[in-house]
């Protein structure tokens, strides 16, 4: 079988890794626009339980990525002068350049030809693939092609937000609000390297107009948001990859295939950043694209069905809490009048895919004092 995978992101590349592993005669392509160093933002977040996905699915490759992870068991929200520890919810992060030459090593290990600085103009230079696969991104030419077939709509969030980096290590991912005179702020930031942390902005449409910064160079827009973040950054600088103000992309797909083109990771759909799911969904796509695959081995179209199939009741639960995420962001501004308690329990709720019951579970110390600071007098 001949496949081409447009894309060498995580979803990509580990496509490419599974399939050439599991049937070493496959002819596998890998395309990729950008140079092989090329890499968007910092670091990247995955949950206790993708972590717990990848070592049950493939635990060698697991194995390779977590020593280069730093991990944590709270969250940390911060407004209003106060700091509020949600316990029990656990992350890790790793640098986003790191577990892109980590899955690059997994894929030469197996044989998988990767080819950089490919820029691909039309799909039809690969009309000799039994399967092509879209994973080449928010902006991913294999589903512009196919835009009426696939159903596919992009819808742009409200907010602007954009991706730092910082050299002081926090200790949690941690949630910070703060007022200004330039408008209301939140910052995303996390450590993904014992001297490096992720460092996300985050303004809404009142605040990006009246601060400027629609008009203002990259150097002023930095030095604006390091003055509004002082305190949480100790004189640290935050630190620029192109870190210009971009606004999400909401990308849904009516139907996941068409003909021998494929699509999986940000192609098929995103999840907003908060929820900190991007690349777990996009490495899970491409499990369960190569177990179809396996399943059909000699019928691409039975295998994409099945794929999708599979797949989608899962990925949409996953996708409708970010959708509720990035939705809760949109009005942070109105969430910051709470009294910082009320915003940690509107915050930790956010995507409505946690209950009290199960709360208090996690999270025994943060629930315990929510209740008494409730039942205060006052």
């Amino acid at each position: 079988m001949r496949v081409v995978i447009v894309g060498a992101g995580p979803a990509g590349l580990y496509l490419s890794y599974l399939i050439k592993r599991r049937a070493p005669d496959t002819d596998i392509r890998v395309v990729e626009q950008n140079p092989v160093g090329a890499t968007f933002g910092f670091g990247v977040v995955l949950s206790d339980r993708a972590l717990e996905f990848l070592n049950e699915d493939d635990p060698e490759t697991h194995a390779a990525i977590a020593p280069h992870m730093e991990s944590w068991q709270d969250i940390t929200l911060v407004h209003g002068g106060e700091r509020i520890a949600l316990d029990g919810i656990g992350f890790a992060a790793v640098g986003r350049l790191k577990l892109l030459q980590l899955l690059q090593a997994r894929t030469r290990s197996v044989g998988v030809n990767l080819a950089f600085e490919r820029a691909v103009t039309s799909l039809d230079e690969f009309d000799d693939a039994d399967l092509v696969v879209g994973a080449d991104g928010v902006n991913s030419l294999v589903r512009r092609t196919h835009e009426r077939e696939f159903g596919a709509t992009v819808r742009q969030l409200s907010n602007h937000f954009a991706w730092f980096g910082t050299a002081k290590p926090f200790d949690t991912l941690t949630q910070t609000f703060r007022r200004s005179e330039s408008g209301h702020f939140t910052a995303h930031h996390y450590r993904y390297a014992p001297d490096m942390s992720t460092f996300i902005v985050e303004v809404n449409e009142t605040t990006f107009r009246g601060a400027g910064f629609e008009r203002m160079p990259q150097i002023e827009a930095k030095a604006l948001c390091e003055r509004v973040f002082a305190s949480d950054l100790e004189g640290h600088a935050l630190i620029s990859n192109n870190s210009v103000w971009r606004r999400f992309p909401l990308v849904h797909n009516a139907r996941w295939s068409h003909g021998n083109r494929v699509l999986l990771g940000d192609a098929l759909h995103t999840a907003h950043f908060s929820i900190g799911s991007g690349t777990r969904l996009a490495m899970e796509d491409a499990i369960a694209l190569d177990k179809a695959l396996a399943e059909y081995p000699r019928d691409i179209p039975a295998a994409l069905a099945a794929y999708e199939a599979t797949r989608r009741p899962i990925l949409e639960k996953l996708v409708a809490g970010a959708n509720a995420s990035a939705d809760w962001y949109t009005n942070f501004e109105a969430h910051m009048q709470l009294a910082p308690i009320d915003l940690a329990m509107s915050y930790v709720m956010r995507s409505g895919r946690i209950g009290l019951d199960r709360l208090r579970q996690l999270s025994p110390r943060f629930v315990e004092r929510y209740e008494r600071e409730r039942a205060a007098p006052g």
